[in-house]
C-alpha cells in the first residue's frame, strides 16, 4: 500500500494575529481574519462589513454601499498578511507597499452585513515583492476581483524610497 503523504495543517489567524502581522489599524483595518492559510500561496481573509463602519456615513446614506477601492484594499491586506505570516523567523516587515492593482472588477455592491471572504493566491515573488490575485466573495458571488501586487520594507527603505520618489517629481 503506498504511503499517503498528510497534508500540511493550514494557519488561522485571528484578529489579535491579524494585527501583529499588519501595521494597519481601526478604521483602515478592513480584515477580521484569516484562515485556509497554504503557506505563502494562499489564504481566506474574512471582513464583517457593520453599519458602523465610518465610510457609510457618507458614500451613500441613503442607500450605504461600501466603497470599491476599500474592497481592494481588504484583498491586499489578505495577502500582505500572508506575505508576513511566510517569512522567515526573525525577519519583520514593518511596511506593505502597494505597487499595482490590476484587472479591478466590481461586480456586486456590498452592503452592511454582508460578510465578505477575500480568496486570494500567490502569482509569485521576486524578493520582497509579491503579486497576488484575489476574489472578494459574499455569499458564494464574487463581488470583486483584481491583481495586486507589493512590495516588504522596513522603515529605513521606506524612508530611501519616498526620499527617492520626492528627488525624482
Amino acid at each position: 500500500m503506498a504511503d499517503k503523504q498528510a497534508k500540511p495543517a493550514l494557519g488561522t489567524a485571528d484578529i489579535v494575529k491579524v494585527m501583529q502581522l499588519l501595521p494597519h489599524r481601526y478604521p483602515f483595518l478592513m480584515l477580521d481574519r484569516i484562515f485556509d492559510m497554504d503557506s505563502d500561496r494562499s489564504c481566506v481573509g474574512v471582513k464583517n462589513v457593520t453599519i458602523n463602519e465610518p465610510f457609510f456615513q457618507g458614500h451613500f446614506p441613503q442607500y450605504p454601499v461600501m466603497p470599491g477601492v476599500l474592497i481592494i484594499e481588504g484583498l491586499a491586506q489578505t495577502a500582505g498578511a500572508l506575505c508576513v505570516s511566510s517569512l522567515e523567523e526573525g525577519y519583520r516587515a514593518e511596511l506593505v507597499y502597494f505597487m499595482g492593482i490590476d484587472r479591478a472588477k466590481f461586480r456586486r455592491p456590498v452592503l452592511p452585513g454582508d460578510t465578505i471572504h477575500y480568496h486570494v493566491r500567490k502569482i509569485r515573488n521576486r524578493g520582497r515583492v509579491w503579486r497576488f490575485y484575489g476574489e472578494a466573495k459574499v455569499n458564494g458571488y464574487i463581488v470583486a476581483e483584481a491583481e495586486v501586487s507589493a512590495m516588504l520594507a522596513d522603515t529605513a527603505e521606506a524612508r530611501a524610497f519616498a526620499a527617492g520618489a520626492t528627488k525624482n517629481g
